[in-house]
């Protein structure tokens, strides 16, 4: 979810590309006993890539795991070589930052099933040799979150400061307190769910029917004839619409013709079209379909609601929930079903609605707003009450 449009990112390629973090490298973990995953199906071996930012404390108290929204990767900030533009929240990332890399170890890792260097459906399939394609098995966020806990246990990391995300990234924070509980001092779930609604459902229904429809999908087997791109164009334009708000779009748009004139064919006759379709041509450049199809579909089969966030464990993790107010496509009151179950649990949670006009993709751009809040509540988690860390919540437990 990008929001940098057009003329704006031509603006910035003019500029030589600038992180605080300089230069950064993505790794690679792997492990070869497989995952079992919630289907019932194996998964092994297994890659992640990661990048992580700043220094592991000694006592291993103050790593920070941020979470990828559905298309993004390990590359969350810093510069890659060759790099036009810096990861994608570089803003957030950094000595200074809320993440702030003087005091915090930050880990970002790409998700099973993606494209950008850990094990997804373009990735051998050891059995033949040959992309995955639709052979690869069906995942779950749990399986995601299962892959980065072999992660965090290769780190020698007992118990994360953080977890946090937007959207798909929320919903990892969130299960990653489901599922290990007493490994996570805090979690900042941003424009996320507890489960998917029938809506949110039927537009990931509208974008994998839009790429399974393109002939050239070849019902995944696609790798040695090239992306179904036609299709998975048209996906992410719907994705992008989904995106923003109407009040971004008008601000952004309005009716403004792209050539000045009604051209009265079908071509981009208005700005937003042309918006739109660069966007499709440029994301088939980056992205795997299937792999569009598979996260998706994990997405959807999230379901965290009726208490089985917090179901009778013994946890203490303190909560940072966020929603922006123009976000129609993960809306406030979701937000706060989440706080809801955490306080009918009697867990530590902070609820604010910033007054953005980003709608979902606030989470990328509204960074003075989520800055704000962030900042104070990791380092009050890191220091604990007493404010000297060690005292009252500094160290693993």
């Amino acid at each position: 979810m990008d929001t940098i449009f057009k003329s704006e990112r031509v603006a910035a390629a003019e500029k030589a590309p600038q992180s605080a973090l300089g230069f950064v490298e993505t790794k690679e973990f792997t492990f070869a006993e497989p995952l079992t995953l919630e289907s019932g199906e194996k998964l092994g071996p297994v890659t992640l890539a990661y990048e992580t930012y700043g220094k592991l404390d000694c006592d291993k108290s103050n790593a920070i795991l941020v979470l990828q929204a559905l298309s993004g990767d390990a590359h969350a900030a810093g510069l890659h070589k060759g790099d036009k533009d810096p990861g994608w929240w570089d803003d957030m990332i950094g000595p200074g930052k809320p993440f702030d890399t003087e005091r915090y170890f930050v880990i970002c890792s790409n998700v099973i099933g993606g494209c950008k260097g850990s094990t997804g459906p373009s990735s051998p399939n050891p059995l033949t040799g040959k992309p995955y394609g639709t052979n690869f098995p069906f995942i779950t966020i749990g399986d995601m979150v299962q892959a980065q806990r072999r992660l965090i246990d290769y780190l020698g990391i007992d118990r994360l400061l953080c977890v946090a995300g937007g959207s798909m990234g929320g919903m990892q924070a969130l299960q990653w307190v489901a599922s290990y509980p007493r490994r996570v001092r805090s979690a900042i779930p941003i424009a996320t769910a507890l489960k998917h609604s029938p809506q949110q459902i039927a537009f990931n229904e509208v974008i994998r029917q839009a790429i399974m429809a393109d002939p050239a999908w070849r019902d995944g087997d696609y790798y040695a004839t090239g992306q179904p791109e036609k299709g998975l164009s048209v996906a992410r334009m719907i994705g992008h619409i989904t995106f923003m708000s109407e009040k971004s779009m008008e601000q952004k748009f309005s009716r403004r013709l792209k050539n000045g004139e009604l051209g009265f064919a079908f071509g981009a006759d208005f700005e937003v079209e042309g918006y739109l379709r660069y966007r499709g041509e440029q994301f088939v450049k980056r992205f795997d379909a299937n792999s569009y199809l598979y996260i998706t579909k994990a997405m959807d089969y999230l379901d965290l609601s009726g208490g089985k966030l917090i179901s009778g464990k013994e946890v203490d993790t303190r909560f940072l929930v966020l929603s922006f107010l123009s976000d129609w496509l993960y809306p406030s009151h979701q937000s706060q079903d989440i706080v809801r179950q955490l306080k009918r649990k009697q867990i530590d949670a902070t609820y604010c609605e910033l007054k953005s006009t980003w709608g979902h993709d606030a989470f990328l751009v509204e960074l003075e707003g989520l800055s704000a809040l962030i900042r104070p509540f990791l380092e009050k988690t890191y220091l604990g009450p007493a404010g000297v860390k060690g005292k009252g919540g500094g160290h693993v437990r």
